[in-house]
């Protein structure tokens, strides 16, 4: 069970990288909703706290990498917004 939790955990995980490296890319954040990526790198990281406090290794490891992802997303979203 462990097993399909991290193979579950490694694709949700990698899937963000493309759009972060598109952001990086092309500093492009305009239909990205703040509030919606607000939410979720709140959500990604109470998740990541779920995790740890349950001793849950996929969902603590998985979580903590996906906030690191999304969180450059929500940087690059706000620097957009201050810019304009």
């Amino acid at each position: 069970m462990e097993t399909l939790g991290l193979i579950a955990a490694i694709l949700t995980t990698l899937s963000f990288l493309p759009q972060v490296m598109q952001v990086i890319k092309t500093k492009d954040t305009k239909s990205i909703s703040l509030g919606m990526y607000s939410m979720f790198v709140l959500g990604v990281v109470l998740w990541a706290v779920y995790g740890f406090l349950m001793n849950d290794r996929p969902v603590f490891i998985a979580n903590l990498i996906t906030f690191f992802l999304s969180f450059i997303i929500l940087i690059y979203k706000i620097i957009e917004i201050k810019r304009n």
